[in-house]
């Protein structure tokens, strides 16, 4: 009987498998797909036909290849068809009229392709598509979408997946990416959407726009800036084998800073990253190019932007770092940005993520300035009414929130330099300016716990594990509220993770551990923070150090607590 069932399985596979190569338009994968068929893969068919790779909030993303469970031609039409169906129903645009969606696309493997077929489906649909003229950063698309005034736009990107990977960002006329209910709304759009026959993909009949869109963007980068501030700032540089070098160097050249140095080894866009393990400035080895390079050249500040250009990193000049330069954390820039538009008279609400440091919450109401706590993502940090700053500690940061409302590389990386310039024109430092935040608001260290797994499935079950047996303390600290937000919390909407606040003991004031499962990577990740007063400069290095302690304690236990 097992034997008939599992034959009646692969029978059924094969079927599915047959019907999807009958439409591929792709020959690429349509090759891909027969030649698995032809060798009676099993396994990998039914990986790939599983189900459907879920469109939600972060849109789709995942590896590319052949199949429903994959990034490939035919799920993208049927994405694109979809949201042509959900904006006909609920932003049809305003006048005679069809409305306008915007198209981007970065450098990846068949990123082209597929807004290409993005702008074939919409056009189809009777909706009005403009791509892009070339591979640009994430930040142009949205702002270019406020700015042509659309209904809609779509990034083409995997931001910092790795190579095998690509990615479909939905964004709405306001410019922020979409939220609840929109994507279950245009879910079920792209679930309703038929034989792919039976959707429309003119040859033509869409625009490619010229480069005003592009010289726009960069007029608005000055804004990240105030007139007459210092301009000289040296940087390295290091795009990471993605897009953002041109606009960048652009920028800063407009800005009137020294042009920055960039890294040989990375210049190029490569959809193939070939000196990254993985194109994350985040990740281990990513930036030691660029510190290569700042050994040699000793500028003032490494700068580094993911392949799509949407976040940035930085290192900066420390002599008690190994190789005597040291990256700074997320949190850590996000506080520089955060005091720097502060100083600059910089007036509205700040904002940053509940898996963020809370410094920013303190420098925010030490200025008198509202401060809101968001979920993790752009996508709810780009909504925040009357915005004028916003980050997270993955190098996202939003300086310049009436230009483009998401996390923007580009411009941070022009703020920060800026920063630089003003300190230095002082005599001060990026690192003293950290070391006085320390003693006016007490030392607030981060560190992140992130376990890659290959079977999503582990996460789930730790996951549950956690929710049915919360711990009862985490490196020696009681925990003295443990928050499922699956329910909703008052001010934020529901979302899987889990928040622990732990009770100071000795030099330790507080810490606060969040888990929750990453957005965009088969990755669950521990967010942890630890305070300590620090009153005085001399108070610092043994606040660190137990700060340190704590954290390298609570990363072990978390190891050990989520088995994976």
């Amino acid at each position: 009987m097992t034997d008939h069932h599992d034959a009646d399985g692969i029978v059924g596979l094969t079927a599915r498998a047959r019907a999807w190569l009958a439409e591929d338009p792709d020959p690429q994968t349509r090759a891909e797909l027969a030649g698995l068929l032809a060798e009676g893969a099993v396994a990998e068919l039914a990986d790939r036909f599983s189900g459907t790779l879920q469109f939600g909030t972060a849109g789709l993303r995942g590896e590319m290849g052949a199949g429903p469970m994959r990034m490939n031609r035919a799920v993208v039409i049927r994405a694109a068809a979809g949201l042509a169906a959900y904006l006909r129903k609920n932003a049809p645009g305003e006048g005679p009229e069809p409305g306008l969606v915007v198209i981007g696309y970065d450098a990846r493997h068949k990123s082209r392709e597929f807004a290409a077929d993005t702008a074939a489906a919409l056009t189809g649909a009777g909706l009005r598509a403009a791509l892009l003229p070339r591979p640009l950063p994430t930040p142009v698309l949205a702002f270019a979408i406020r700015h042509l005034g659309a209904v809609a736009g779509v990034m083409v990107t995997a931001s910092h997946n790795p190579p095998r990977d690509n990615g479909y960002k939905v964004y709405l006329g306001d410019g922020s990416q979409i939220v609840p209910p929109a994507d279950a709304e245009i879910a079920a759009e792209i679930a309703a959407v038929g034989a792919l026959e039976g959707v429309p993909r003119p040859e033509s009949g869409w625009v490619t726009l010229s480069d005003a869109v592009t010289e726009a963007y960069l007029a608005r980068t000055g804004a990240a800036l105030s007139s007459g501030s210092p301009r000289t700032t040296t940087v390295v540089y290091t795009p990471l084998h993605g897009v953002g070098r041109d606009l960048l160097t652009a920028a800063f050249a407009r800005a009137g800073f020294p042009a920055p140095a960039v890294v040989r080894e990375q210049a190029e866009p490569d959809p193939d990253f070939a000196t990254v393990a993985f194109p994350n400035p985040e990740e281990p080895g990513a930036m030691d190019l660029a510190l290569a390079a700042a050994r040699a050249a000793s500028p003032d500040l490494v700068i580094a932007n993911d392949p799509d250009a949407d976040r940035c990193a930085a290192a900066v000049p420390d002599p008690e770092a190994e190789g005597g330069w040291r990256l700074l954390h997320g949190d850590e820039l996000g506080a520089l940005l955060a005091v720097h538009l502060v100083r600059r008279g910089v007036r509205g609400t700040f904002a940053a993520s509940i898996v963020s440091s809370s410094l920013a919450g303190k420098i925010a109401a030490a200025a008198g300035l509202p401060f809101r706590e968001t979920l993790t993502g752009f996508k709810w940090l780009g909504r925040v009414p009357g915005l004028a700053f916003a980050y997270e500690e993955a190098l996202g940061y939003c300086v310049d929130p009436a230009g483009v409302r998401d996390k923007d590389g580009i411009t941070a990386a022009l703020a920060l330099a800026e920063l630089t310039a003003v300190l230095k024109a002082e005599g001060r430092t990026l690192t003293g300016l950290l070391a006085e935040l320390a003693v006016t608001h007490g030392l607030h260290a981060t560190d992140q716990l992130s376990v890659r797994v290959g079977d999503l499935s582990l996460i789930a079950d730790a996951m549950r594990r956690l929710r049915e047996t919360p711990p009862a303390s985490l490196a020696g600290l009681r925990v003295t509220a443990a928050e499922d937000l699956s329910a909703g919390t008052p001010g934020l909407p529901p979302a899987d993770a889990l928040r622990y606040t732990l009770a100071g003991h000795g030099p330790i004031a507080a810490a606060r551990v969040i888990v929750r499962p990453s957005g965009t990577e088969p990755k669950l990740k521990c967010y942890l923070e630890a305070t300590a007063p620090a009153p005085a400069p001399a108070s610092l290095r043994p606040a660190r150090t137990a700060a340190s302690s704590l954290l390298s304690a609570l990363k072990h236990d978390l190891s050990e607590l989520l088995e994976l």
